[in-house]
C-alpha cells in the first residue's frame, strides 16, 4: 500500500491511528496481563546430568545438545505478547560447535516508532544450547520486567549456516529502530518488529524450511507455518 501523496501532518496521524489497531499484528509488544502458562504440548523432565529432555507428542525425547547436524536454528515464543498475536525471538547455531547466538527486539517501550539507532530493547547473548533455553525461558535479558517469558520454541537442523552473515544481520536489526505502520521515508505501510528481525536474521544465516515473513505478519501466526521444525514447550529454568 502506498500513500506517498498523502505525508501531511494529518495522513501521517491518520496512518498511525491505523497501525495502532494492528499493533498486536507486530508490534512485539508486552502486555498488561500475566502469562498464561506453557502449552500441555510436551512435558520436560530433568536428566541425570541436570539437563532437560523434552518429551513430545509421540513420546521421543528432544536431545539437550539441540537438533541434529553441524548447523541450527530456533524460533522462541511468546505466545501471549502482543495482545496475544504473538512475540519471537531467534537463535541459531556456530556450525560445527555446541555454541548459539540468541535475541529479540523487544520494544519494552511499546512505541509504534523509534529512529534508526533509537532504544528498541534489542539484544543478543551467546553461549551453549542448554545456556540459550535457559535464559530465555527466564527471559534473562530483557530490559526491564518481563510479563510473558518465552514458553515454545521451534528449531530445526540445518547441513550448514551462514554464520557471519547472520552475525551482520543481528547488527543490523539492532540499530535500524522500530516501526509498525507508516514508512515516512517510503510513504509505505510496513514493519521492522520482532518478527521481521527474527526472519531477517535466520535468512541471512540460510536456515532451512524458513516460511516467508512478510511485514505486519501475525507471529503466533507465522509460527504454525513451520514446516518441518520441532515443537517444544519451554519452562523457566
Amino acid at each position: 500500500m502506498n500513500i506517498g501523496e498523502r505525508r501531511s501532518r494529518l495522513g501521517w496521524t491518520v496512518a498511525m491511528a491505523l497501525a495502532a489497531t494492528v499493533v498486536g499484528v507486530a508490534g512485539c509488544r508486552p502486555t498488561p496481563t500475566a502469562a498464561s502458562g506453557a502449552s500441555t504440548r510436551e512435558a520436560a523432565t530433568a536428566t541425570a546430568d541436570g539437563g532437560t529432555r523434552v518429551q513430545g507428542t509421540a513420546g521421543a525425547a528432544v536431545s539437550a545438545t539441540g537438533p541434529a547436524g553441524p548447523g541450527g536454528a530456533c524460533v522462541f515464543v511468546k505466545p501471549d505478547g502482543a495482545q496475544k498475536f504473538g512475540h519471537v525471538g531467534w537463535g541459531f547455531r556456530v556450525t560445527g560447535t555446541d555454541r548459539w547466538v540468541y535475541g529479540a527486539v523487544e520494544n519494552p517501550t511499546n512505541a509504534l516508532y523509534t529512529p534508526p539507532g533509537g532504544f528498541i530493547g534489542a539484544w543478543h547473548a551467546q553461549g551453549s544450547y542448554a545456556r540459550m533455553l535457559s535464559e530465555m525461558s527466564r527471559d534473562a535479558h530483557y530490559p526491564g520486567t518481563s510479563t510473558h517469558p518465552y514458553r515454545r520454541y521451534r528449531c530445526v537442523a540445518s547441513p550448514a549456516g551462514d554464520v557471519a552473515a547472520a552475525r551482520r544481520a543481528v547488527r543490523a536489526v539492532e540499530s535500524r529502530g522500530f516501526l509498525v505502520g507508516l514508512d515516512r521515508t517510503t510513504g509505505d505501510l510496513t514493519s521492522r518488529d520482532c518478527l521481521d528481525a527474527v526472519y531477517d536474521v535466520l535468512h541471512a544465516y540460510r536456515t532451512r524450511h524458513l516460511t516467508y515473513a512478510p511485514h505486519l505478519d501475525i507471529p503466533n501466526v507465522w509460527v504454525e507455518t513451520l514446516w518441518d521444525w520441532s515443537d517444544h514447550t519451554l519452562r523457566p529454568h
